[in-house]
């Protein structure tokens, strides 16, 4: 977590198109062509940051981040790329725009509303399930430590910062948050069967009992994203990547995390319950 504070304030996200604009170019080709050989040729010319979509068999939009290019160079730049690679065909430019950070901008709040009323929704939800408004902003606590601490590592290895991120990072809080409530169900149910053991005791038998089913939803999930990591191309790659951490820090968060805080603050309001009582 310290390391992810140092890397976001020193280095600062990488951002992608989605979030500070860039140059779209249009291309035509009379024969069709592979996106991951179009991809191939324009990472080889060194061109930097960009996505790809095809439109129908022969259409290809490629969106590059902004850079000190202008577009007429951005998009004879794609185009030489192109041509070189496939000599046998007939490439055009079509239409060349920029898109403005208007847009990048409008996205990056967008973002930030969804995982606020993410988080308040989940405190709002355990509060009303668990009768503890504490609980949830224990489980937002964790949930904010498996996301931030993906992000500090996406932050490390210099990925770029986009929507398909975003969207990860929205499915980590929801795996992590799901194993939490799991957890926390089996505590409150215990607290009725168990009434005669400590509170520190009910916490250690809950958590092995739901053991198991975290280990093995969380394994799932984490051979399910490393498959699309190593083998799912470069599209999915980000998001398969963010999956793998935040599946791995979220297996610990619910048991290392919610479970020792849940327990101090429980612990510190039985002692001033008790000290009330006595005096």
């Amino acid at each position: 977590m310290i390391a992810s504070a140092v890397f976001l304030f020193v280095k600062g996200p990488n951002y992608g198109i989605d979030f500070t604009g860039g140059i779209l170019v249009q291309i035509s080709v009379d024969k069709e062509i592979g996106l991951d050989d179009v991809r191939a040729s324009l990472e080889s010319a060194g061109v930097a940051s960009f996505e790809l979509q095809s439109i129908g068999d022969k259409g290809i939009i490629v969106r590059v981040k902004k850079t000190e290019k202008t577009q007429e160079e951005m998009s004879q730049s794609i185009l030489s790329a192109l041509q070189s690679k496939f000599t046998g065909h007939n490439i055009t430019v079509d239409r060349t725009e920029y898109v403005g950070p208007a847009v990048g901008k409008h996205l990056a709040k967008q973002a930030v509303y969804a995982f606020i009323f993410v988080f308040l929704g989940i405190i709002v939800y355990v509060a009303f399930r668990f009768k503890s408004g504490l609980w949830g902003t224990i489980g937002v606590l964790a949930l904010m430590h498996d996301v931030f601490g993906t992000f500090g590592i996406v932050i490390m290895t210099g990925k770029e910062v986009d929507l398909t991120l975003i969207a990860a990072f929205l499915t980590i809080a929801g795996f992590s948050i799901n194993d939490t409530i799991v957890l926390y169900d089996r505590i409150r149910e215990n607290m009725r069967l168990l009434a005669k053991e400590s509170f520190g005791s009910i916490i250690n038998i809950s958590i092995n009992e739901v053991l198991s089913r975290t280990i093995i939803t969380s394994l799932t999930v984490f051979v399910v994203s490393m498959v699309l990591f190593l083998f799912g191309g470069e599209v999915i790659h980000d998001f398969a990547f963010a999956m793998v951490i935040g599946t791995t820090l979220g297996v610990y968060s619910s048991v290392f995390i919610c479970a020792p805080l849940t327990y101090e603050w429980e612990k510190k309001k039985r002692d001033r319950f008790k000290k009330t009582l006595n005096k």
